[in-house]
């Protein structure tokens, strides 16, 4: 399981839930997947989180690190 970030908003002008990975929003254009239902959007999210990082490992390129919520 990866450990990056992802947001799941509702588009009422598409009916359907956008999902955004702000990790990689200056790499890939955002939202990056959809679906009609919250879950079926996570799990678009997950397998697009694995396909860039995949595809960045065997293109050697620079991966970006997940970011961590931290408490004071």
């Amino acid at each position: 399981m990866n450990k990056y970030s992802m947001i799941v908003e509702w588009s009422e002008e598409d009916q359907f839930f956008l999902v955004t990975i702000p990790e990689f929003a200056d790499l890939v254009v955002m939202p990056c997947t959809h679906d009609k239902t919250r879950e079926g959007a996570i799990k678009k999210g997950e397998e697009v989180i694995e396909m860039y990082l995949e595809a960045w490992r065997l293109e050697g390129q620079e991966i970006p690190k997940p970011k961590t919520l931290q408490f004071a």
